[in-house]
């Protein structure tokens, strides 16, 4: 079940999983509002509304409100700054600005052209590319802690665990608690009770406990890097004009890079023992693979101007694969100015057995006014219980604990879109705004969403012009690792967007 793969100048192996955590999974479940300018201007309020390429994301009926065929592209800019407050210093700030293509696609529309046709008169048949969620961001996080030491994520891993299976085991074949045990020990983090035992099992700190008014300095920085995108093929069909019905088959690809470096450091009175002066532990982590979910959708003309949508998305299951690599380096001091350094630098990376993420499923209710060639108000409202989400295999210990831990801690969330537009002849001018409630019971872990969208676009004839900007804002407080050491500190995300989409009518 743990044996080498094959060894490079990096070893690279198998191993069972290490430890998912609720953010992973909450990671993968969430979307953002991308997609056409157009959309994003009226911040996603498309499910009654149709008629554009991403509507069909909300409800795959959408496509068959098209009246022409429609092909267009999107790029967006994104910029995201993370600021941070840990315990009572002042506030770190970092930021991120990427570029990218948001969406692409087209629909086609097939009409009957019979007009003694009342019934089944019209299919559209579509298929777009969106880069649902864009995970570039950077993260700074720095201040003193006067409670914990990162000694304590190693001894939370390490109690219980053989001294033998921790230092005497090739790091390639250790299980993952075994490989966090044998960082703490090799590094002197920690201290194992009975050291000339290889069936110890149990550890101290080897970092000095504060006295009163002393503290801890930490820092932590993130670096992500990566994408959710979904390619969608969708069918509507409409019936007399009057009720539509669509369906998408959707594809979701992900690739995410997480690269982590923690520090910490302590002015702590020296002892004859070394004790632990500073301490370095990196995590890169690369998750990748793919996934599968449908949508279900229809809309109704209840009279000309007034509309009402309903649509499900399904659980989207995904596939995954992990790759993680560490390192720790740490300094041990003494009376008298001795130090002592400690490089722990496998040089491998392990890539975990693959496993199944299971995301919630999502059911939008729509409303809709058509104000005739003027413009419109929409109105979506979106229900997911991110309390189903699952990591698979269900019956795997790890998988099972972690699950238990998505069924306590996260709940069902309601997300409100508002969008309206108004057209003075070939201009047309909108906005949006969209609120999404925390999916954590907290209400604190990750905060409520309050985004704002504005935009303009202009009708050339065949070609359309849109241009967009979004703003939103959410905070967090997510411990900085899972287990052991769980602070973490405020963190204050702004969100600005910048979309412009081209589209041609065929």
């Amino acid at each position: 079940m743990k044996k080498i793969l094959f060894l490079l100048i990096t070893g690279l192996t198998v191993s069972v999983s290490h430890s998912q955590d609720v953010s992973d999974a909450l990671r993968y479940s969430q979307d953002n509002i991308t997609g056409t300018a157009r959309f994003r201007a009226m911040s996603g309020a498309f499910g009654a509304v149709g008629g554009d390429l991403s509507a069909t994301t909300v409800n795959p009926a959408g496509s068959a409100i098209f009246n022409n065929n429609q092909v267009g592209i999107t790029l967006s800019n994104q910029n995201i700054n993370n600021g941070s407050k840990y315990f009572n210093d002042g506030e770190t700030q970092d930021k991120d600005n990427s570029f990218i293509l948001n969406q692409a696609g087209g629909v086609f529309v097939f009409k009957d052209r019979n007009p003694n046709n009342k019934g089944w008169n019209k299919i559209a048949i579509g298929a777009s590319y969106e880069n649902t969620n864009n995970f570039n961001s950077n993260t700074f996080s720095a201040g003193r802690n006067p409670n914990n030491s990162i000694a304590n994520y190693f001894l939370s891993y390490a109690n219980g665990t053989a001294l033998g299976d921790a230092t005497k085991i090739p790091y390639a074949d250790q299980f993952y608690y075994e490989q966090q045990t044998g960082f703490g020990v090799n590094g002197k983090i920690i201290l194992p009770v009975n050291p000339n035992d290889e069936e110890n099992t149990q550890y101290t700190s080897n970092v000095p406990g504060l006295q009163p008014g002393q503290s801890y300095y930490q820092e932590n920085n993130i670096y992500e890097r990566g994408y959710n995108s979904k390619v969608s093929f969708n069918i509507a069909t409409s019936y007399n004009d009057r009720i539509y019905f669509g369906a998408n088959l959707n594809v979701h690809v992900t690739d995410y890079r997480r690269s982590s470096s923690f520090y910490e450091f302590n002015n702590t009175p020296l002892t004859g023992t070394p004790t632990i002066s500073d301490v370095t532990f990196n995590n890169e982590l690369y998750t990748y693979g793919n996934g599968f979910s449908f949508q279900l959708g229809a809309i109704a003309k209840v009279t000309e101007a007034f509309r009402l949508g309903l649509a499900y998305e399904s659980n989207t299951w995904y596939e995954l694969y992990d790759e993680l690599s560490q390192s720790v380096y740490t300094t041990t001091e003494a009376t008298g100015g001795v130090q002592n350094f400690y490089n722990l630098n496998p040089n491998t990376i392990n890539v975990y057995e693959p496993y199944t993420l299971q995301t919630p499923g999502k059911f939008t209710f729509s409303g809709a006014y058509i104000f005739g060639k003027s413009g419109l108000i929409s109105v979506d409202y979106s229900i997911k219980d991110y309390s189903n989400a699952k990591f698979k295999p269900t019956n795997d210990p790890d998988f099972r604990t972690t699950n238990g831990y998505i069924s306590d801690q996260l709940t069902t969330n309601g997300e409100l879109r508002v969008g309206a537009e108004f057209k003075i002849k070939q201009l047309s001018l909108r906005g949006g705004y969209r609120f999404e409630g925390s999916p954590y019971k907290n209400g604190t872990t990750v905060g409520d969403l309050n985004s704002f969208s504005a935009g303009l676009g202009y009708n050339f004839g065949a070609t359309k012009l849109d241009l967009a900007y979004a703003y939103a804002e959410r905070k967090s407080n997510q411990g900085f690792f899972s287990q052991g050491f769980t602070d973490g500190a405020n963190i204050t995300s702004t969100l600005n967007n910048v979309s412009l989409t081209l589209l041609f009518e065929l």
